[in-house]
């Protein structure tokens, strides 16, 4: 998952239904919370479709830091080779099933061409995607790169309550800013300015409640509270 425009985000990510039948040969990967999937370096013999849970890829950079690259939710696929191998850790932020795919049918439409061609419309919608994300994040204030994630995180995972939309946040606060490029008092400090705002309810640390997603989406946009 990707943070993008509004206007530019797919809620539609409805792929929680397998790519392929012919691949359901092949068991589910099971990650218990914290455990790894592959590293960065890794050789990539496998893509894997989120069906449940939430992944997490990251990378460190050379002076040490970490970058939160993006989130896999369901429906999301990860692991996309680069020259062959794996550019970033991932990690499971809970339990997390995933189905895996085979890396040559990626690359070669002879081992199952429907499947081919929906990995290779998911890689470009990646690259798309991850366009998109960093040039939101160039252009926005901190309060409007906040308010942009929380509210793909409601049209992605959020539960319909009528006027208001609840949702879980299964990272923390210093993964939000990672991903943001933003620091964690930031991240904490904009979503108490929400809060006292009136536009989000922080129900626990790993639940906020969109009470005004008119407001939200025009933070997002840039159009202020």
């Amino acid at each position: 998952m990707y943070v993008t425009l509004p206007t530019e985000h797919t809620a539609a990510v409805t792929a929680t239904a397998p790519l392929s039948k012919t691949c359901l040969s092949f068991p589910e990967t099971r990650l218990k919370t914290g455990s790894y999937l592959y590293y960065e370096g890794d050789n990539v013999d496998w893509l894997y479709q989120v069906t449940s849970g939430v992944v997490r890829l990251t990378r460190l950079l050379s002076n040490g830091r970490r970058q939160v690259i993006s989130f896999g939710f369901p429906g999301d696929i990860v692991g996309f080779p680069s020259a062959g191998d794996h550019h970033t850790d991932c990690d499971a932020l809970v339990d997390t099933r995933l189905r895996p795919y085979r890396r040559k049918c990626l690359e070669s439409s002879t081992c199952d061409a429907p499947l081919h061609r929906a990995l290779l419309q998911a890689a470009l919608r990646e690259i798309s995607a991850m366009q998109d994300h960093f040039m939101m994040l160039g252009r926005k204030s901190a309060a409007e790169k906040v308010a942009s994630f929380l509210n793909v995180m409601s049209e992605r995972v959020g539960d319909d309550m009528g006027v208001h939309t609840r949702f879980a946040l299964p990272m923390s606060r210093s993964d939000i800013a990672d991903f943001l490029g933003l620091t964690t008092e930031t991240v904490s400090r904009t979503l108490t300015q929400l809060r006292k705002s009136k536009i989000i309810e922080i129900e626990n640390i790993h639940t906020i409640v969109v009470l005004r997603p008119t407001a939200l989406l025009g933070l997002c946009l840039g159009e202020g509270d």
